[in-house]
């Protein structure tokens, strides 16, 4: 586990450094969005300008948001105690919860306001000045937004990275205010309250699904479908390998992933050389994935007898001759005992109970000298 060691160093710098960018992007986005919210709303209550006032108090939730980020990121990078051993990654999702309610909040008072506007109107008095500060919001929020996205995709952090998808959504608004504010300088038509709603609107669909989102990662998601064929290719690159399965990744924070496998190995290793084997897997997962591999089961593999591996092909054409039988491994035999065990995964189309009721009738009728004992496995990752 030296290599682990070794590498320590490195860990604790790569999380320093992440930990400084979201803070330092945090920071940034506080600021320009403080100073957009100042100038907007002495607009809007000058112009009397109700979609004015909305983008003043989205800024204002965004540099809300931006502070809790900052909390959830401090309290994120505490180190592991013995309270929480693993860490408190898991703390950046709920203040991205936090700041989903904020959202979803100003949203819904957002949308009130503008349909008491819509049922009680009242007209606008914009100036040039108020035209050029709301144009000059517009260039702010694109390039803050392409600036914080950067930085949420170099850190790896999910907030950010909404957070700048949300300031792009923002400029975008903010145009839509000021297209609204020429339109009625130009024809007198007052848009206002109508602009209020639509904003509204975005900020609320943007409450409901950054709730989502984290809600998903802190109940549990299946991994990424790219991440477990990099770490299974890892694997099957060592010659006695014969197959990957059973992988399980538990996250507790960005990129803070545990991980465990079976893996298939002829009959003919001996325990140290199988030793020396998943402790060589162990650093090359992490050195190319980041994600720690806290246990490397090992599924015995007959290479000695003709008989049991025509078996193993039998049985294993009979399972997945079921469409939701998705795979079979582990598959072992005591030829003296007449016993067979290995293990199913089945998809969510079917429940355990049900497809193992099926697969033991037709054993037992297919081959009715043998016992059998099935271990459904759930689709937990990609295949």
């Amino acid at each position: 586990m030296s290599e682990y060691q070794d590498n320590g160093g490195d860990i604790a710098a790569v999380a320093a450094d992440r930990e400084k960018i979201i803070i330092r992007t945090s920071l940034i986005g506080i600021g320009a969005n403080v100073f957009l919210a100042a100038f907007k709303a002495g607009v809007g209550i000058a112009a009397n300008s109700i979609a004015v006032i909305l983008d003043a108090v989205n800024n204002l939730s965004d540099a809300m948001s931006s502070a809790i980020t900052i909390i959830g990121a401090k309290f994120a990078g505490r180190r592991p105690d013995k309270k929480h051993p693993l860490g408190h990654g898991r703390a950046e999702y709920l203040s991205a919860m936090i700041v989903s309610a904020i959202v979803l909040y100003a949203g819904i008072t957002a949308a009130v306001e503008s349909v008491k506007k819509i049922i009680h109107p009242e007209p606008a008095e914009y100036t040039a000045v108020s035209l050029v500060i709301i144009g000059a919001a517009v260039v702010v929020k694109f390039f803050l937004g392409r600036y914080v996205k950067a930085q949420g995709v170099k850190a790896n952090s999910g907030a950010l990275e909404a957070s700048g998808e949300d300031a792009f959504f923002d400029a975008i608004l903010s145009l839509s205010v000021f297209a609204s504010a020429v339109i009625f300088i130009l024809t007198g038509l007052s848009l206002e309250a109508w602009v209020g709603v639509v904003i509204a609107l975005f900020i609320i669909k943007s409450g409901i699904e950054l709730m989502i989102e984290t809600l998903d990662d802190i109940i549990g998601h299946r991994a990424s479908a790219e991440l477990v064929r990099e770490i299974k290719a890892i694997i099957n690159e060592e010659p006695q390998v014969r197959g990957a399965y059973d992988l399980f990744l538990n996250n507790y924070g960005p990129d803070k992933d545990f991980g465990s496998v079976h893996i298939e190995l002829p009959d003919t290793m001996t325990v140290d050389e199988v030793d020396v084997l998943t402790r060589r897997l162990q650093v090359e997962v992490y050195k190319k994935t980041g994600v720690v591999m806290t246990g490397i089961g090992v599924y015995s593999y007959n290479t000695k007898d003709e008989d049991v591996c025509r078996m193993r092909d039998e049985i294993r054409e009979l399972v997945l001759a079921h469409d939701w039988a998705l795979q079979l491994h582990g598959f072992h035999m005591d030829a003296e005992a007449k016993s067979v065990r290995f293990d199913v995964v089945m998809s969510f189309d079917i429940s355990a109970r049900e497809g193992l009721m099926i697969l033991y009738a037709e054993l037992s009728s297919r081959f009715p000298d043998y016992t059998f004992v099935i271990a459904p496995d759930i689709d937990v990752t990609d295949i």
